[in-house]
Order: structure tokens, then sequence, then C-alpha cells
């Protein structure tokens, strides 16, 4: 099959004998197919080569957007085809398959596809960047996979059967004797981090199972097993993560290390719990080197960058971040601290769990069953000579009271809390117990936050918009806004690359000190704050709306206008 393709090159005078022969073995030696083999070594770029194989074999090149190959992959589930022949089924209809390659020589890719589906196979012409983005796309990249490893698909799980109770009591020997659902979960944990999504879902239902993968905020199905095989997929999960198979009427919680390469881990926070068919199990990906800690990527404009890093280099006081699940708190508050973190700052953390590794502090992993929660640590830790104290969670009197009397008394104390806003957060600690006098002589920033997708840069569309929405929502009528292309590119995920940080900033003053003693609401609060200079989370989402980084529709999505 390679030999064919840089015969056909060779015969047409595009490769001379030695880049025939140098690229025929680069690509046996890496595992390549050819058309990478030649990007790789400068000969040829892929649309360099979809030309020339358009002129030599009389091929069209086609686009792969005009097709929907997901649907098509989706319904004909021929994954290791897929991977092995680095090709992608674009279309199927009653009598014909058509093929995406960027190889049309590759018989044996075409054989193989006829005999599964027993239709006829029409080769056509991809450009092999697209392809192999298309197949990133569907299955993530080929960071840390062999290839001398087997994956398993889902025709292959068809054929085993649940276990037995006897079975799920004997760990020894379910751990030896599940060999193609070990390999499945392998395939399911290591696709879901090179799609950097930062969770997996396992879920039982009584008709069929599913597992989902969150990627840039939004969940999205990976793939459907069957029903039967709930029971065996789950206690795989929970001997990975060394819980007791034995229990399923409790939620469970554990951890997994995940490890890609020789250098490289990743962890894995595991979750049970008992749902009405059978255990739901939720995998967070801990990947500490995925996450960016640099301040100037996050989002943050130049005020409220100024904002952040004036609290930083306070000696005491208290900086507080704010938002729902999974909006980003945690990366705000560990970029905060590696830029506190020198030789002159003695720096301890309380975390459940801790999520990113940063030498040089000292880390705390909260255990309540043992009896160390947050407030047990932070009690410990104004024993041990801080400068700097971060606990991971207010979540009661007892640890609001001790990180207030600790920014009190000359540390500076960095959390998180649960609210919509940062003027909510000034109410919720009053109702928690935390008396007015208190707050306002310890509390230095508040910054509630979102993450929004960023639209791609390489296929973003123009977003007309009529002057009355402009002026409902305030958007400069010289403003250029824009939307996703709902098909994406090579580059996205459906015309969306990443997230960026939507921020509240609210620099505590005496004006706002003098509000919150004097009872002021919440509603009063914020409007001081803005008459101060702070920008809402919604003012801020438009600013990022005009810079053409996001777009309307995800604007409503994370902040409901």
């Amino acid at each position: 099959m390679q030999t064919t393709l840089t015969s056909v090159l060779h015969q047409a005078g595009v490769l001379n004998l030695m880049q025939q022969q140098e690229v025929s073995s680069f690509a046996h030696a890496e595992g390549l197919s050819i058309p990478s083999a030649l990007a790789d070594l400068n000969i040829l770029t892929s649309d360099d080569l979809a030309r020339q194989l358009e002129s030599i074999l009389s091929i069209a090149l086609t686009d792969i957007h005009q097709y929907n190959y997901q649907g098509c992959c989706e319904s004909l589930r021929q994954r290791e085809s897929i991977l092995r022949h680095r090709v992608i089924p674009l279309k199927l209809t009653e009598t014909t398959l058509f093929l995406g390659t960027s190889d049309p020589t590759n018989v044996a890719a075409q054989d193989e596809f006829r005999f599964a589906t027993g239709k006829q196979v029409e080769p056509l012409l991809l450009s092999n960047k697209q392809l192999e983005s298309a197949i990133r796309r569907l299955y993530g990249s080929d960071v840390g996979e062999t290839s001398h490893q087997r994956g398993i698909s889902e025709d292959d799980l068809d054929q085993l059967v649940d276990l037995s109770e006897g079975e799920i009591e004997q760990e020894n020997d379910l751990s030896q004797d599940t060999a193609p659902v070990t390999r499945y979960i392998n395939q399911v944990l290591l696709d879901a981090v090179r799609k950097k999504a930062s969770d997996i879902h396992f879920e039982p239902y009584e008709k069929f199972f599913r597992i989902r993968f969150r990627c840039d905020g939004l969940l999205h199905q990976y793939s459907s097993p069957p029903a039967h095989l709930s029971r065996r997929l789950s206690t795989r999960l929970k001997v990975m993560s060394k819980l007791n198979i034995a229990e399923r009427r409790q939620p469970q919680d554990g951890r997994i290390k995940l490890k890609l390469s020789p250098t490289v881990t990743v962890d894995l926070r595991v979750s049970t719990l008992p749902t009405l068919w059978g255990e739901k199990v939720v995998l967070r990906i801990l990947d500490s080197t995925s996450a960016s800690l640099n301040i100037d990527i996050l989002g943050y404009n130049q005020q409220q960058k100024a904002a952040y890093l004036a609290a930083l280099q306070q000696p005491q006081g208290m900086i507080l971040m704010t938002g729902p699940t999974g909006s980003g708190k945690t990366v705000s508050l560990y970029t905060g601290l590696k830029i506190l973190n020198t030789d002159e700052r003695n720096i301890s953390t309380a975390e459940d769990p801790v999520e990113i590794n940063l030498p040089g502090i000292n880390q705390v992993h909260i255990n309540n069953q043992a009896g160390l929660g947050f407030a047990d640590a932070l009690r410990s830790f104004l024993r041990q000579d801080p400068d700097v104290v971060m606990v991971g969670e207010i979540r009661d009197i007892e640890t609001a009271a001790i990180a207030v009397k600790a920014a009190q008394t000359g540390h500076l104390v960095l959390s998180t809390l649960h609210t919509n806003s940062a003027a909510e957060t000034l109410t919720r600690l009053t109702n928690m117990g935390v008396e007015d006098f208190n707050l306002a002589s310890s509390l230095s920033l508040i910054i509630a936050q979102r993450l929004a997708r960023r639209l791609c840069n390489a296929c973003k569309q123009p977003h007309p918009l009529s002057n009355m929405h402009r002026e409902r929502l305030a958007i400069p009528t010289d403003a250029e806004l824009y939307q996703a292309n709902e098909q994406g590119c090579d580059d996205c995920n459906k015309g969306y690359l990443g997230r960026v940080g939507i921020y509240e900033v609210m620099t505590f003053s005496r004006e706002l000190a003098e509000a919150l003693m004097a009872k002021a609401t919440t509603l009063q609060l914020e409007e001081i704050a803005c008459q101060q200079g702070m920008q809402t989370l919604n003012q801020a989402g438009i600013e990022k709306l005009c810079q053409g980084t996001t777009s309307l529709t995800e604007l409503q999505r994370v902040l409901h206008f």
C-alpha cells in the first residue's frame, strides 16, 4: 500500500528514487501514512500532494465540510479501520460508500470497507491536513498511543456478558479476566485526554448506556456501549480507583493516575452515584500540564488585571473568587499563587482535591473522613508562620470566620465561594453569619467569573445585528460582531476553539465598607461598585463580543442575557 503511492509519485517525476526510499522507510519506522511522512520530511505539503494526485490520477479534490462525516462514521462504527488506514467515510447511499482518503492508491482500505458494508466504495480525494483534523476531531490525537496497542470496538463489547454476583465479589479475578473491558476503558480515558475533555460521564439507563465528554464546557456523546455492560464498566472503573466494588448502594470517591507517557501522567477524580438503573460514574480530569497560569491570556482587561495584581501585592487581606462550578475559579487562584510563589513567602493551601501541583507551595489535601476539614487545616496553617493562605472553598461559618481572622492578623488569604456576582458574595457571607464589620476590615478584592467559548479565528463569520438589538444590549453601532461557523473548520470544534474568562472585579473600597455596615442591599452595593468603575459580567461579556472573541449566542448561554 505504502510503496504504491510513492511509486506513483516517482513515476510521475514528483519524487526521485532516493526520496521514494526515504519516505517509505520513514513511514514504516514511525508508523505513519505516506502523506503524513511526506509532510513531516518537508518533501510535499498536504496541499501540494493533493494537487499532484488530482493531476496524476484525474480525481477531483473534495472539501470534507460538504459532508456530514460525523454522522456517517457514527452509524458505521468502524473506528479501528478508520484509524488504521487513515481514511474517513463521508457519505453512505443505498449502493455506495464514499470514502475520503489522502491516498487513493490504498486499495486495502477500500476492500476492507467494501467487505464491512457490503457496498461499492468510491474513493474521494482529501487534503491530508483536512483528513487528519477530521480524525482528531472524531477520535482525538495520537498523543500517548503506541502502534502496538489494540483498541476494542463496541462490536467486541457486544460479545461480553454481564458479571454474576459471585464474579463481582472477586476483585483479583475481575482485574485479570476483563481484558476487553480494560482496553475499552483505557481507550475512553485516552480519547478524553486527547480531546481535552474536563469530565467523563458513564451513565446507565434502562434501555441504553452512554458515555459523554465535557469539552469546552459542553457535554458531547462519545459512545453508547450495550446497556447490560453497565455494571462491568463501572466495576472496572472502581477497581482502577481502588474503591469497594461490593458497595453499590452508597456514593464513593476515589482517584486514578493515568500514565500517558514515561514523563506525563494525568490524575482523574472519580465519583460514583447509585441511580435507578445502576451506578453512574463521573471522572474529573485533573491535567495540571494543560492549565495555563499566565494572567495575560486568561481574559482580564488591563483595568481588571491591574486590580488583581494590586490586591496580590498587599501584605494582608482577603481575595475571593466566585462563580458556579467549572467557571475557572481554580485557575484564577493558582495564577495568583504562581505570581506570589517566591523564596521570601511561606504559602500553604487547603484543597479538596489538590488539582494543580505547584512546587514551592505547601499543598494539603482535605480528608474529611480522617477529620481534616478546611477549618482544621486553616487552624494548623496559622501555627506554621504563613504569609499566604489559600482555602479551596468557604463552605461554612467556621471556615469563613477563621479565614476572616487570618486576613485581619497579617495574612493574605485567597479562597472561592459559589455566588452569581461579586456583590452577592457580600450578602452571602453576612447571611452565613460573618459580621459585617469583620468583612469590612478584611476584604480586599472579589472576582466573579464565567467561562465562554472562544470563536475560531480561522472560520468565524460576521454576525449582522439590528440597531434595536444593539441598543438593547448597549453594543456600539460600529462594532463588528462575529458568530460561529456551525460546520467548523480543520482547527476547531463547530466554530469554537478553547475558552476565555469573563470577569467582574470588585475592589473593596471604603464606600463599599460603609454601605455594607449600613446594611445596603446587593443592588445598592453593585451600584456603588459600578460608580467606582467596576465592569459587570454583562458589560465584560459585551466587551468580549465587540472584540470578536466570542459570540452573542455563547454569551446568552453563559450569562443568560
